[in-house]
């Protein structure tokens, strides 16, 4: 038995699960589905506790006023936080944060919020997310835009202060919680950011900066029909997308003097304008430009996302039943890369260890675990980790031949057989089984420690016990 420790990957991938278009959908069927984890799970939310309608979810008050223009809101179309002054911890987002960490992934949360808020309002937040290790924090996503609600509450400069504000206090008030500052792209008739002077300063003030832009959208959604001739949808050429995402980081470090992480928070093609394959393969075409890239520029992309109620997702949501994803082209083509070592924690062994063995948890970037190998003779029927006494209550992650399990507190078996369902052994092996111990509450501080008494007992049989 040896240590193990998870690194970061030379570009890492996060999934979004939830927006104004889709419902939040379970991380273990997410995992069933891609048999990996990301670095983190993109959570979308909004915060105006000022507003007299709060907390009523904007789409039930735009039908209530019939209203037919999906921005024609008090407030954004996302899920209310019912943290902050509720106070209401124990429902949306920190079921769902609790969730994604027992699964040894990060939080990656973006609220947007009534930027007229005060600094003692952003103090509850910060106390809010303090419990949850790293979270990457974006506030009012796309700023240089005109299409969210807040922008046609505050001048642009208003907003960008307010940004500087919430990053004070994170910084002050929740250290683990890292900014995103998710602002205007690189301009090819200027040269500069869009309103890089206005927001230069929160540009400074952020720990990591971003900006959105699909390969293909169809903006109009869900309130027309994508067809040709319309206005309400474009495609972009994936070069000039890509070019114009380096062009921005190379701007940002111009006009700051600073390095910091650069991430792509929403990516994907749009099947409303591409199709299911067309979509696909736009994706594909712009994961291979940066695997090629020698730069390795980008710290990491977010999948917009798991579920769609359009065609923004790896499934799209089954009308009859919003439990039910129909799973799209993209899924098997978005679920290859994912496991493409470019896009994959590092995990690199180090010195032998007996048992008992300290396991530490910092984030989906950071933490040491143990690795064995087991011995496959042959294509097996039966192949289970057994989870015994002082294990039953653990909380773990485990890589297996590539694949990843979930053991969640309380299970005792764990069947590894849909691994072998799709890889065929040939000849007797040894396969490497790695285990991390995420937090088991899913709360945590800085770093968790757990001991991991014993390793699992393996149960491995190569015939049916009976015809």
């Amino acid at each position: 038995m040896r240590k193990i420790y998870l690194k970061p990957a030379d570009c890492a991938l996060d999934l979004g699960d939830g927006s104004e278009r889709a419902l939040y959908v379970n991380q273990d069927y997410i995992l069933h589905k891609l048999h990996k984890t990301h670095r983190g799970i993109s959570l979308m939310y909004t915060y105006y506790p000022n507003d007299k309608e709060w907390p009523v979810r904007a789409c039930e008050l735009q039908k209530a006023g019939n209203s037919k223009d999906v921005w024609d809101s008090p407030y954004e179309n996302y899920f209310p936080y019912r943290g902050g002054r509720e106070g209401l911890l124990d429902g949306e987002p920190f079921c769902f944060m609790k969730e994604i960490r027992r699964h040894g992934m990060d939080v990656v949360l973006t609220i947007t919020i009534d930027p007229h808020l005060k600094e003692e309002d952003i103090v509850l937040l910060a106390k809010d997310l303090r419990p949850y290790g790293r979270v990457l924090l974006r506030v009012n996503h796309e700023c240089t835009g005109t299409w969210f609600c807040y922008t046609k509450r505050a001048t642009y400069q208003e907003i960008a202060d307010f940004f500087v504000m919430v990053c004070k206090v994170m910084h002050e008030h929740a250290p683990n919680v890292k900014m995103i500052l998710c602002a205007g792209m690189w301009q090819k008739e200027t040269g500069k950011l869009e309103m890089e002077d206005i927001f230069l300063e929160a540009h400074k003030a952020a720990d990591i900066w971003s900006c959105d832009n699909y390969l293909s959208l169809h903006w109009g959604w869900p309130n027309d029909i994508a067809q040709k001739g319309g206005d309400s949808f474009a495609s972009y050429d994936n070069a000039d997308v890509y070019y114009r995402f380096k062009q921005t980081l190379y701007r940002l470090r111009q006009i700051t003097g600073q390095d910091k992480p650069m991430v792509l928070s929403e990516m994907n093609a749009d099947g409303d304008v591409n199709g299911p394959y067309g979509q696909a393969k736009k994706l594909r075409d712009f994961m291979n430009r940066l695997q090629a890239d020698p730069e390795k520029w980008l710290s990491a992309m977010t999948l917009y996302q798991f579920r769609d109620d359009g065609r923004l997702g790896l499934e799209v949501t089954d009308p009859n039943n919003h439990d039910v994803g129909i799973e799209q082209p993209l899924l098997a083509s978005y679920r290859e890369d994912l496991h493409k070592p470019f896009f994959s924690q590092k995990l690199e062994a180090a010195e032998e260890i007996t048992l008992p063995a300290k396991l530490r948890w910092t984030n989906a970037e950071d933490a040491q675990g143990v690795e064995t190998d087991l011995e496959i003779k042959s294509n097996p029927h039966f192949a289970e980790l057994y989870f015994e006494d002082k294990l039953l209550d653990a909380n773990l992650i485990m890589e297996f031949g590539g694949w990843w399990f979930y053991k969640a507190p309380g299970v005792k078996c764990i069947d590894l057989m849909s691994w072998f369902f799709e890889h065929k052994i040939t000849a007797a092996t040894q396969i490497k089984l790695r285990i991390f111990a995420p937090p088991a509450q899913g709360t945590s501080p800085d770093d968790y420690f757990t001991e991991l008494p014993a390793l699992p007992k393996f149960r491995i049989e190569y015939e049916p016990l009976g015809e």
